[in-house]
């Protein structure tokens, strides 16, 4: 495979990934998948980025996205073991 191809699909799979976000989180059901509001509220984020309070915000947010991935990590992973049972 050519290197413009390996990094089309790295790029794909990168934007893929960030779709999935955007659903994860909610917000496509929550806009009615109107993407101007969506749009709007990441130009609001990058403005808050960009500001003073920027660094604060970074933070906040992403302890709130590492909470919720550990929360759907201990959803997935099985607390309880079901051994095999041997067969006669």
């Amino acid at each position: 495979m050519r290197s413009w191809q390996v990094e089309r699909r790295k790029r794909t799979r990168h934007l893929i990934e960030l779709g999935g976000l955007m659903v994860k989180s909610g917000i496509v059901d929550l806009t009615g998948d109107d993407r101007a509001p969506i749009y709007g509220a990441l130009l609001w984020m990058a403005d808050k980025l960009t500001s003073e309070d920027g660094e604060r915000a970074r933070e906040l947010w992403a302890g709130k996205g590492k909470e919720a991935f550990a929360a759907e990590q201990e959803t997935k992973t099985p607390t309880t073991s079901h051994p095999q049972q041997d067969r006669p």
